[in-house]
């Protein structure tokens, strides 16, 4: 009896179980994503950001026959190479990875300049998720006291410094599931980050809702 293979479609390596989080809560969204139902896996690099930039497609290669495409992410704070812009490592990772096996079905998503800029947008659900829903001043306000923020940016420099204090401040444990309640509720349209739109434009290009398999 001859038994079929069957790929699934995406494995995503991340650098770290908030990332892994965040990124879970987004796929969940494929309508809002634009694309069909997917099956994917997940797995955390052991050396977090420094190992998905540099031996992420080591990690990936055993992979290549069992899913059709692969995600790799990571901050570009942290990488170990800070010093090159989001564009370069992101070039870097994919040539590496079209050469281990992976061809062109597999990209990097480089957060710039860590995953904490996704967090913050002026999305009605921020306050609740983040404890400050009722509390005064309000977490804008709060914000811009506090120099993490400006009247015409709604994102802070320090993107990960900001969300410890705001967290610190309201006394909510800072946790992964914060990551992954974000993601499934902030508007998806909303988020104009770079990273993040290089990571829908990938998936609507691989898995588009106009190209289900019957």
């Amino acid at each position: 009896m001859t038994f079929l293979f069957q790929q699934k479609d995406l494995i995503v390596l991340t650098a770290d179980k908030n990332m892994e989080f965040a990124v879970k809560g987004i796929l969940g969204r494929s309508k809002s994503l634009g694309i069909r139902e997917i099956t994917v896996d997940f797995r955390v690099h052991p050396e977090n950001d420094p190992g998905c930039l540099v031996r992420g497609h080591d990690f990936l290669k055993p992979f290549s026959n069992q899913y059709t495409h692969a995600l790799i992410l990571l901050d570009r704070e942290g990488s170990g190479q800070d010093q090159k812009s989001r564009i370069h490592l992101e070039s870097e990772i994919e040539s590496r990875l079209f050469q281990s096996g992976w061809r062109d079905r597999a990209a990097a998503i480089v957060i710039d300049p860590e995953l904490e800029i996704w967090v913050w947008s002026n999305s009605p659900h921020l306050d609740a998720v983040l404890g400050w829903k009722g509390k005064q001043p309000e977490l804008r306000s709060w914000l811009q006291s506090k120099e993490y923020i400006t009247a015409e940016n709604i994102k802070p420099t320090r993107p990960k410094e900001a969300l410890e204090d705001a967290l610190k401040t309201v006394r909510k444990p800072r946790s992964s599931s914060i990551y992954s309640h974000l993601a499934g509720k902030i508007s998806l349209e909303r988020c104009i980050d770079a990273s993040f739109l290089k990571l829908k434009g990938t998936l609507q290009s691989w898995f588009n809702r106009d190209n289900l398999i019957p």
